[in-house]
């Protein structure tokens, strides 16, 4: 039996924000969750977010990266 795999853990998050090409709305669709929650996630993994979706996302980024940090 293959061990099963975290895609929460920091590591495979940043390699699937990678695969989805740093993009936070492809990366939520794959993951089946919203974007709000994969902005958390990648927040709480302190995964920087590309530069269009810094644009996009990043005062809700920031945000929930203060929050995650306390």
């Amino acid at each position: 039996m293959e061990p099963r795999v975290d895609p929460t853990d920091g590591r495979v998050l940043e390699r699937n924000y990678d695969y989805a090409q740093k993009n936070v709305q492809l990366l939520s669709a794959w993951y089946d969750c919203d974007v709000p929650r994969m902005l958390e996630l990648l927040a709480k993994h302190d995964i920087e977010l590309s530069r269009n979706d810094r644009r996009q996302f990043g005062t809700c980024y920031r945000s929930l990266k203060r929050r995650t940090n306390y």
